[in-house]
Parts: C-alpha cells; sequence; structure tokens
C-alpha cells in the first residue's frame, strides 16, 4: 500500500509532541513556538554525523523533511579542515535551555551564535522579533540567518560581531543565551544584563543556568545532560585543532617519563566535565591499540603542552609529557576529588562568577566544597 509521505506541518508537530512527553518543553509558550517555527526553512541542507560517518541532505532529498525534523544536531558549515563550524543544535537540547531561561512577556534575550537562524526564529515567537538580538562571528551566516527569518516572518536585531563582546548597543538585557561553547563567561555578559538576568550558556561539556546579582557576580547550577556546543571563534577563518591531525606526533612524540596512579577512571562523565572545565581548550581523546591497551591524550594548542597516558594496570599507567604545563598534575586531584565524593553526577556541580570574574565551582551548595578554576 503507497502512503502519503508526511507533511512539515505534521512532522513540526510530531517532534514537538515528542520534545513535551521527553520533558524537554515543559511550558505553553515554548510548545507554541516549536509547533509553529518551521525547522526546515532553515536548513535547506545539512549532514547528519552517523557512527562517525557524515550523510549529507539537501532540499529535494527523499529523506531530507524527515530528517529536518528528528531529534538530532544538523551540521551546516564547515571549515577548510572538514571540522564543522555551525550546525542547527538538537531540539530536545535546544528546548531544556529555552525552558531554562525562564522568559516573561516583554523580556529582551542576547543570543550568542546566530547559526541557522531558527533558534532566534524560537525567541522571536515567544518574545517579538523586537525583544531578540542575535551576534554571531561570521557576517555571511549572519546574511543567511537573517534571510531565511525574513522568509518565516520573523525580523529580530542581528549583527555581525564577536559575541564574547555581546552587544552593549541594545544593552542591558533580560536573558543571554549562548549557543556556542565557552571555557569562561566573559565578563561583557554579565556587564550587559540587568541585575537578576539570567545567562544559559555551553561551558566545557555543561550547561550552566547563572543568575546575576546586584554586584555583577552570578551563580548557578549545571542543567542535567551534559552538551558540547562547537567553540566559539574569535573570527569566521579560525580552525582549531582536531585530533586527527594529531594522533600521529602525540604517538611519537618523546618527552619526561613516569609510572602514575590513576585514582578513578577518565572515560566517565563526572571526571569528562570536570576536566573540561579546568581545562577549556585542551584537546582530548582516547585511543585503543591493538593489544587492547587504552592510551589517553592531551594537547594544549595555547603552550604546546602535551601528554600521553597509557594504561599498563587496573589502576596504573605510564605518563609521558612535554611543555610547560603538566596536564595530569591538573587532572589527579579531580579525579581523587570525584573518587572521594562518591563520584557524584555533574547535575550536583554549580558555578559562582565573581565581580572580578573568577569562577569557582562548587559541590551541591556555594558555601560547600569548592575550588577556583585557572582563569
Amino acid at each position: 500500500m503507497i502512503t502519503d509521505a508526511p507533511s512539515a506541518d505534521e512532522l513540526r508537530r510530531h517532534m514537538t509532541e515528542q520534545l513535551e512527553t521527553a520533558g524537554c518543553i515543559r511550558s505553553a509558550a515554548w510548545r507554541a513556538a516549536f509547533a509553529s517555527v518551521p525547522r526546515h526553512a532553515f536548513v535547506p541542507d545539512f549532514s547528519v554525523r552517523v557512527q562517525g560517518t557524515l550523510h549529507r541532505y539537501a532540499e529535494g532529498d527523499p529523506a531530507w523533511l524527515v530528517t529536518a525534523y528528528r531529534d538530532v544536531s544538523l551540521l551546516t558549515q564547515f571549515d577548510h579542515e572538514s571540522t564543522a563550524t555551525s550546525s542547527s543544535t538538537q531540539p530536545s537540547l535546544m528546548a531544556r535551555m529555552l525552558e531554562a531561561l525562564d522568559v516573561r512577556n516583554g523580556d529582551t534575550v542576547l543570543e550568542i551564535g546566530a547559526g541557522t537562524g531558527y533558534n532566534a526564529a524560537l525567541l522571536s515567537h515567544r518574545l517579538g522579533a523586537d525583544h531578540v538580538v542575535t551576534v554571531d562571528v561570521d557576517p555571511e551566516l549572519v546574511a543567511a540567518a537573517a534571510s531565511r527569518l525574513r522568509r518565516a516572518g520573523y525580523e529580530p536585531t542581528l549583527v555581525a560581531g564577536d559575541g564574547m563582546a555581546g552587544c552593549p548597543e541594545r544593552a542591558p538585557y533580560d536573558r543571554l543565551l549562548a549557543t556556542c561553547g565557552v571555557g569562561r563567561i566573559p565578563t561583557p555578559w554579565r556587564e550587559q544584563l540587568h541585575p537578576g538576568g539570567v545567562v544559559v550558556a555551553n561551558i566545557g561539556c555543561g550547561i550552566v543556568r547563572l543568575v546575576l546579582d546586584t554586584d555583577r557576580s552570578a551563580s548557578g547550577r549545571f542543567l542535567p545532560g551534559l552538551a558540547t556546543f562547537m567553540t566559539a571563534r574569535p573570527t569566521p577563518d579560525t580552525v582549531g585543532t582536531t585530533a586527527g591531525r594529531l594522533v600521529r606526533p602525540l604517538l611519537t612524540w618523546s618527552g619526561r617519563t613516569r609510572e602514575i596512579t590513576v585514582p578513578a577512571g577518565m572515560d566517565a562523565q563526572g571526571p569528562q566535565f570536570l576536566f573540561a572545565l579546568v581545562q577549556p581548550g585542551v584537546n582530548d581523546f582516547a585511543l585503543v591499540a591493538e593489544d587492547g591497551r587504552r592510551t589517553r591524550c592531551l594537547y594544549d594548542p595555547d603552550t604546546s603542552s602535551w601528554a600521553r597516558i597509557t594504561m599498563t594496570g587496573v589502576i596504573t599507567a605510564q605518563l609521558v609529557h612535554g611543555g610547560p604545563r603538566d596536564l595530569w598534575a591538573e587532572r589527579e586531584p579531580l579525579l581523587a576529588h570525584w573518587r572521594d565524593t562518591g563520584r557524584p553526577g555533574h547535575e550536583r556541580y554549580g558555578l559562582t562568577v565573581s565581580p572580578d570574574g573568577t569562577h569557582t565551582v562548587w559541590l551541591d551548595e556555594p558555601d560547600g566544597m569548592s575550588w577556583r578554576l585557572p582563569d
């Protein structure tokens, strides 16, 4: 029996119902936004990564429309190293972040990272386009997003510029949403928010929700679920260091060698969450040799520091490292802390940013166990 393919309206309605059933959408206003804004209109072509392989879709392909409404990230831009530099975020993650903003009618929102424009359209539907400002470092992305937004009936303010600097011309804002990864919360973001304003941002591999105090400090907890957005770029043509280019040198470099004890498994979500907070920008990947031995490779592009950690037993390993930073020595206390505190989940951690920009991570309560993140 031949059946008609589902329409965009049907697919959008089904996606929204799934997000609501999963608890990602919790309010009627955001349900209406997801049910109304056509995601496919913002992604005429994209790629989806499945088990390490990229599958490309373009408007008119049989599976393009259905895939556009799947709960996956759609990769929409790549640099000359074939590294993804822009995407349409997984809808379930977008919904959780938008709900975490806790917007009220009349609020103004600064979005860092225009991407395809789909998220700005959702914000515009909820708050009105005149209450939404979106900044992206790539003028081509901004122009394309603006065109698609206009065709969909939304005209928020789009600015081509450094998102880390915010958009002071339209400040102050009630909410700030960052759809790019940052190592630390930039000071201009806090300076451009009203007291009581909310920041929802990806820092490390967690999503943090911070509330701004009258002294310009900000504090809050990490949301359930881990996520890693594409790192904010200082310029449109910035090319990051990829693991693929590091594998060969990291396996052959000679350096200082010593035997170490590994307090806990490094692959668990808790350690990965803590490592990303303490060492933002450090490339981290694991390799498994033919004999089954596992090697953790670390590389800091800013200082050319590196480490190669090869397990030799259940808790023993050989460390080979070089450069001015001892990357393992920075990580070992975190692993011991995580083990000794009962292997807490990342949602038990929170972050406080002091008025001077100092970042402090804490466990359970701001006045409990804590440590300062390096600048």
